[in-house]
């Protein structure tokens, strides 16, 4: 029987595509629920800004007047504009094992991006590389961590099923912190240590940290311009990432480099805390948020979201001069590894310092394209 397809109009059908992962990931170990209070407000366009850059088309797939499927499309025009580009993304893809409820969701999203236009689809993407992006294809037995794809292998067999091929890959890799850095690391720390203008900023309270996380986000619109899916951010965006964040960073494992008083670069990690966000079930309330504030206190993982330096102050060796004092944060904490997230297989400038700490690769994920 072939599946019924219905385009989310009603708040009923929003509450559907939003708890429908829950139930198909049921009883799988290794998937990490959303943080339900977060997803209402990413699915609705009167609070997520993205939206008015957008064409948008979120489909459910119903079998017996229940959902079965899940998919989103997105046509980000202020992208396309961008990079001369007619793309269209699929994104937010659930399903069980079921190959005929993915051909019908994708069929759909293709024509409609077919009619309005687009010359490929790719995905699995959100809006921007800020979002989930890919299927995990590689280290399914891994733990996950935040704001990464924790599909079932079945499901990139019916992607490629569908003829999409690989359009990029991103990885997460894993450092142990009982090794030993490089031993140049120290040097070209003592030697920026020794320079005039350059000041590493330390942090013990969130009060400290608070005045620095717009500034910071404003280094990421300067810096990540040529990566693949980057969309600068607009103030107000920045603004509601600042507020949303703040709560579940812990300030000893944010590292911003000033220059004659200007941030020029910065790291950003946060305590994983994966058992909390599952032991919760993806709701922080009433006791939820205590779940995970208990795992980020007794976790031994460090996770590494986000980090960058100004290009003109790049090759300078101001990411390792923050790596040090990372690293000796994680320590003094009895932190045990870190987890890299998604580094784009072209960031051979990543790459090549995670090769140098000896950092594996922990987990593969493949965005993939298709000629509309």
């Amino acid at each position: 029987m072939k599946p019924d397809l219905r385009v989310v109009t009603t708040s009923r059908q929003l509450r559907e595509f939003i708890h429908l992962p829950g139930k198909i990931h049921k009883g799988h170990s290794t998937w990490l629920p959303p943080i339900y209070l977060d997803e209402r407000n990413f699915f609705n366009p009167k609070k997520n800004i993205a939206f008015k850059n957008c064409d948008t088309r979120m489909l459910l797939a119903y079998r017996d007047n229940k959902p079965v499927g899940r998919i989103m499309g997105i046509i980000h025009n202020y992208y396309n504009e961008l990079h001369q580009i007619r793309d269209a993304r699929f994104g937010y893809l659930e399903t069980w094992d079921d190959a005929e409820v993915v051909h019908a969701l994708m069929t759909d999203i293709e024509e409609w991006a077919r009619a309005k236009g687009m010359e490929r689809l790719i995905g699995p993407y959100g809006f921007s590389d800020k979002d989930v992006q890919g299927l995990l294809i590689d280290g399914f037995e891994h733990m996950p961590v935040l704001d990464s794809a924790c599909n079932y292998k079945y499901m990139v067999d019916l992607v490629e099923w569908e003829g999409f091929t690989k359009e990029i890959d991103c990885h997460i890799f894993r450092y142990e912190l009982n090794g030993h850095e490089p031993e140049n690391y120290k040097e070209i720390y003592n030697r920026i240590v020794s320079r005039n203008g350059y000041e590493l900023k330390e942090f013990t309270t969130r009060k400290e940290l608070k005045p620095f996380i717009l500034p910071v986000l404003r280094l990421v619109n300067e810096t990540y311009t040529d990566l693949y899916g980057f969309v600068p951010m607009e103030e107000k965006e920045m603004s509601e990432l600042a507020k949303r964040y703040l709560p579940v960073l812990d300030p000893r494992y944010v590292k911003v480099v000033l220059h004659k008083g200007n941030p020029v670069a910065f790291l950003v990690g946060i305590p994983n805390f994966t058992p909390g966000l599952q032991k919760s079930r993806g709701r922080l309330f009433p006791l939820g948020i205590f779940h995970l504030l208990r795992a980020m206190k007794k976790s031994k993982q460090l996770d590494l979201m986000l980090g960058a330096v100004l290009p003109r102050y790049q090759n300078r060796g101001l990411e390792i001069f923050m790596a040090v004092k990372l690293f000796e944060s994680c320590r003094q904490a009895g932190l045990e590894q870190m987890e890299v997230h998604l580094v784009l297989e072209t960031n051979t400038r990543m790459l090549a310092e995670l090769e140098k700490i000896h950092a594996i690769p922990h987990k593969k994920f493949r965005v993939y394209q298709k000629r509309l």
